[in-house]
């Protein structure tokens, strides 16, 4: 039982990434009810506890079998690279205009969880699917400014420089490459241009020229997720690198040794960059201003230790050859006492 996308040639030309703010949104909400997927995110459930408990997330909660079909209306493939939540809502507004077609999605939905459809909520959905659409829109509203948005830019610093790490591989390596590093579950067969998801179900595919959207995500992990049926484009949903990092609120201090020669400050940033970061990003990980930490790139920029690249409307920092062999040479092994 797989899920499968058989690549036409147009399609291998329209493959991209995208960030969603109302996909972290949708699977904020899934992980409050899936243990498994708590792991690292135990410090974000500590923070938005009390918030959580302000809203009923339950009509919400039953259009996400554990196994099965979310309504696709819910949640559109983005339309865009890095649309607003507010920009993306619309699209799902506007998606609710065919009660038909509203109502056979969530009987799709409800079908999937037995005695869903039967119960007083359900039963409530099927007889007013418009009603029931812009509820759980609101609803989903509310979830983002409790669950999500406070803590927004540090999620979408994530998605950025994952989906900036996957543009560079796929350059390098093309979409056999890129696939392979996304999850476990994924494969690309390049004889037959099919992409394979293994997981429970039943879902073929071919997307006729529209290519593919690829999601990186906080919330989906471990796991991984794609379908929607035409005409959404084809969705492939993966957990986002650097997830176990992601509510670090400071990462280990730089090493001594190049913190007397940087100073340590200055060090504690060219260490941070083990990924390319922007300097909002680079502020939340350490705990500093962003005046700050944008005085200190600019300073190891001009000594030839950073260099940047623009990414729409930010700027990211990354470390040259110098400033990678610098930051490992001031690391632990060369602290230890010399011998003369």
């Amino acid at each position: 039982m797989v899920f499968r996308l058989r690549f036409g040639e147009a399609d291998l030309l329209r493959c991209r990434f995208a960030i969603s703010p109302r996909w972290e949104t949708q699977e904020a909400v899934r992980t409050l009810r899936r243990p498994e997927r708590l792991g690292y995110h135990r410090p974000w459930l500590r923070r938005i506890r009390e918030a959580a408990e302000g809203l009923d997330l339950r009509p919400l909660w039953l259009l996400m079998p554990q196994r099965g079909h979310t309504p696709d209306f819910l949640c559109p493939p983005p339309g865009s690279a890095a649309g607003s939540f507010a920009e993306e809502m619309a699209r799902v507004r506007a998606a609710c205009a065919d009660p038909s077609a509203v109502r056979a999605d969530l009987e799709r939905s409800l079908r999937c969880t037995p005695g869903a459809a039967e119960s007083a909520a359900g039963r409530a959905m099927l007889a007013d699917p418009l009603r029931a659409a812009d509820e759980l829109a609101d609803l989903t509203e509310r979830a983002w400014r409790a669950l999500v948005e406070p803590h927004w830019p540090r999620l979408r610093a994530l998605l950025e420089a994952d989906v900036a790490f996957h543009t560079r591989r796929l350059a390098a390596e093309g979409l056999a490459g890129l696939f392979a590093g996304l999850h476990p579950d994924l494969s690309w067969d390049e004889a037959t241009a099919t992409l394979t998801l293994h997981r429970p179900g039943r879902h073929d595919r071919e997307p006729g020229g529209q290519g593919l959207v690829l999601l990186p995500s906080a919330f989906v992990w471990p796991e991984v997720a794609g379908g929607f049926d035409p005409p959404w484009q084809p969705t492939v949903a993966y957990p986002a690198r650097g997830v176990g990092a992601l509510w670090s609120e400071v990462r280990d201090p730089a090493p001594r040794a190049l913190a007397r020669l940087l100073g340590r400050t200055r060090a504690d940033v060219l260490c941070a960059l083990d990924e390319p970061a922007a300097t909002g990003e680079l502020a939340l990980r350490l705990g500093l201003a962003a005046s700050s930490v944008s005085e200190h790139l600019k300073a190891l920029e001009g000594a030839g230790l950073l260099t940047t690249h623009r990414q729409g409307r930010r700027v990211r920092y990354e470390r040259t050859p110098l400033g990678i062999a610098l930051a490992a040479a001031g690391g632990p092994a060369s602290e230890g006492p010399r011998v003369s």
